[in-house]
């Protein structure tokens, strides 16, 4: 047999490095290379334009989940403050996002809020064992399709739910199927409200034009400050103009106060469970949803730390990421924070504001908190009609309509069947069918493709125009080329099974060009050698032999089969040949 020094090899990095973790990896890498007062100036510009655009969408997600807005606010401080001291993105911004509303909106309506709040507690400790266990370059392997369909299907699952309060329509609860979804608000078609509608309207309007004339101040801050204050002027003028308002729909109580809308407080420690306790019952059926939350949750995360680094030409580190993010999602339900996860949008404009390290996101957490305990009563006059645009808006930006029409249009048919299921079955069902089922089906998509890349020719006769012109009479030579596993093996050696020539007394056996074998292309290999020996043939193994290496050395082909010889090379195979048949 060959030495395993002959089978060629690059050097790559593991995939599962043997390093501990390192924990607040992108902090102490900022600190590392010199941080001053130029530094932290940039920082805290760049944290309070982050936290202007956190506060209203981090009330307008908390809504849309079904929870309170302070809620919301409270996964931006908590969560936000500690992933970014913690994490291994230095402009990572987490808090809620739309991708969660329609994995947490259903615990909500079936747990209620100590469920969700338990339920990402769960999610947390999860994310930590996928950090620990070195599970932060298994994004990579998830395929592009896969990710662009359920970000698009949830997008249009978020955009549909924002159709209640965007045209005031009267609907006392939503059914949890999306088909009964759509059933229910054309059946309420009726009851929409011209006010909320035209609020939404200018809002929208707002959001879209804003940015087109003034750069330095965040659109949303200007869009729904403008659609409240003229709301309340003109409901002041005519009565009869009345909205939906973050006060008129939520209250808290603080120090025995009833206070509409947020309360004006710090957030304040507590058993994410509630009075009523844990029981083993509950955490059992929260299993599904924590997995898919903690599965969201670092693929969303992870994403938008690669995307941070193609902005700024930064290496942020996946398992230190994945760890802080576990960390934030334990902590924050104690403080009544909901699931959080890396925001693409705030990370992006994180960079933008010139962001030079993890304290610009800390800086966005105290700007959220400072907001809420002293805007609080302003707060309470943003309608929820406005909110809904926001997330109109947001959830517009997700699908990234643009993308998905090009993947469609130019890419292979087998990746737009995974795009168009996964989009299906996301707005149908839920992310985690779509995103199982679209990894299934692009691997077995994949394998297809690989099969169709190896290749396997015979070679009978000497041919005087090829590389094969000293072929020894008596001696064929069948080519495998490509890589050798479970879904090519059968195809590759089916010719050399099924041949019952004898114009050859030696077959060459070239394995020189299959770059990897499995066990099932061993298992066909082995196969094919055992059908040629019964038929009285001599078989001439000829390498490099294929990877991994370890393989070869426990199948140990040429004490088991009497009558295999085993060559480096080709041209020693042919060498070996011409002398068995002399």
């Amino acid at each position: 047999m060959a030495p395993a020094s002959s089978v060629s090899s690059v050097p790559t990095p593991p995939l599962f490095a043997k390093q501990p973790i390192p924990i607040a990896a992108a902090l102490r890498r900022a600190l590392s290379k010199g941080y001053g007062a130029a530094e932290l100036r940039a920082d805290i510009l760049a944290g309070i334009v982050v936290g202007i655009v956190a506060l209203p969408l981090s009330m307008a997600l908390a809504i849309a989940v079904g929870v309170p807005p302070q809620h919301g606010l409270y996964t931006a401080i908590i969560a936000g403050a500690l992933i970014a001291l913690l994490g291994g993105c230095k402009f990572q911004v987490t808090g809620p996002t739309a991708a969660f509303i329609v994995i947490l909106a259903p615990i909500v309506t079936k747990f209620g809020l100590a469920g969700l709040l338990t339920a990402g507690l769960m999610a947390g400790i999860i994310l930590v064992g996928m950090g620990i266990a070195r599970l932060g370059l298994l994004i990579q392997f998830i395929p592009h399709p896969v990710t662009t369909g359920f970000t698009s299907g949830i997008a249009v699952v978020i955009a549909t739910l924002q159709l209640k309060d965007l045209l005031g329509l009267d609907i006392r609860s939503m059914p949890d199927s999306y088909i009964e979804k759509l059933a229910t608000l054309w059946q309420a078609r009726g009851t929409s409200h011209l006010p909320e509608v035209l609020v939404a309207a200018s809002t929208l309007g707002l959001l879209w034009l804003i940015p087109r004339f003034i750069k330095r101040v965040p659109a949303p801050l200007i869009a729904i400050g403008l659609a409240s204050a003229a709301a309340v002027l003109v409901h002041h003028y005519d009565p009869a103009f009345e909205v939906v308002t973050i006060g008129t729909r939520f209250h808290s109580t603080v120090n025995g106060v009833v206070v509409a809308g947020i309360p004006p407080a710090f957030p304040a420690p507590a058993l994410p469970w509630g009075s009523a306790g844990l029981s083993f019952a509950m955490l059992r059926e929260l299993v599904p949803s924590a997995f898919a939350i903690a599965m969201l949750g670092a693929i969303e995360s992870l994403l938008s730390a690669v995307i941070a680094d193609g902005m700024t030409g930064t290496q942020h580190e996946p398992n230190s990421e994945l760890v802080a993010l576990g960390i934030g999602n334990i902590v924050a339900p104690f403080f009544g924070g909901i699931a959080a996860t890396g925001a693409l949008a705030r990370t992006a404009t994180n960079v933008r504001a010139g962001a030079r390290s993890p304290f610009a996101s800390v800086t966005h957490s105290v700007v959220v908190l400072l907001s809420m305990v002293l805007l609080a009563t302003w707060v309470a006059y943003v309608p929820m009609a406005s909110l809904a645009a926001l997330l109109i808006l947001v959830a517009w930006n997700m699908a990234e309509v643009r993308n998905f029409l090009g993947i469609v249009r130019v890419a292979p048919k087998s990746d737009v069947v995974v795009l168009l299921t996964c989009f299906g079955l996301t707005i149908l069902f839920d992310m985690v069918i779509a995103v199982s089922i679209g990894v299934v089906l692009a691997a077995m998509l994949f394998m297809r493709r690989m099969a169709e890349l190896t290749e396997a020719r015979s070679i009978l006769e000497p041919q005087p125009e090829t590389e094969h012109a000293r072929l020894p009479k008596g001696v064929a030579l069948y080519e495998i080329n490509g890589p050798l596993f479970f879904g090519a093996a059968q195809k590759a050696m089916q010719a050399l099974s099924s041949s019952r020539g004898d114009t050859y007394k030696v077959l060459i056996l070239n394995l020189g060009k299959v770059p990897v074998i499995d066990a099932t292309g061993l298992v066909a290999l082995e196969n094919a050698i055992k059908s040629l020996l019964r038929r009285k043939k001599t078989v001439v193994l000829a390498g490099p032999l294929p990877r991994p290496r370890e393989m070869w050395l426990k199948a140990n082909l040429k004490e088991k089969f009497q009558g295999l010889e085993v060559a480096g090379t080709l041209e020693h195979a042919m060498e070996r040949a011409a002398s068995l048949v002399s």
